[in-house]
């Protein structure tokens, strides 16, 4: 079965400690507040890559259980200001924003 997610992806920060700390004290709790439909939130910090410095510092992957939630979320005004308020705080460029569907295999 297939989840629909939204991917955000965060370049390289100017200031990583201000950005984490924004991340954590503002925008996950806005996430959580606001995102309706919503089934989970993976929060990944990027440590590093085989090729140096990665292009991005964190990716965040919402969950939806079909691409109808994930659209209605999108197009509501608590997606919409949390989707404003991930690109306002992202100091090293504009977020990379991608919607996705994933298939989950587990062993």
């Amino acid at each position: 079965m297939s989840d629909a997610k939204l991917v955000v992806m965060y370049p390289q920060p100017s200031d990583v400690d201000a950005f984490e700390k924004r991340y954590a004290d503002e925008h996950v709790p806005m996430a959580v507040e606001k995102l309706a439909g919503k089934s989970k939130i993976v929060a990944t910090r990027v440590l590093g890559a085989p090729s140096g410095t990665p292009a991005f510092h964190r990716y965040v992957e919402v969950y939806f259980p079909s691409m109808d939630a994930l659209n209605a979320c999108a197009a509501s005004q608590g997606g919409q200001e949390t989707l404003a308020h991930g690109a306002d705080m992202s100091t090293g460029g504009p977020p990379v924003v991608l919607i996705a569907e994933s298939d989950t295999y587990s062993f």
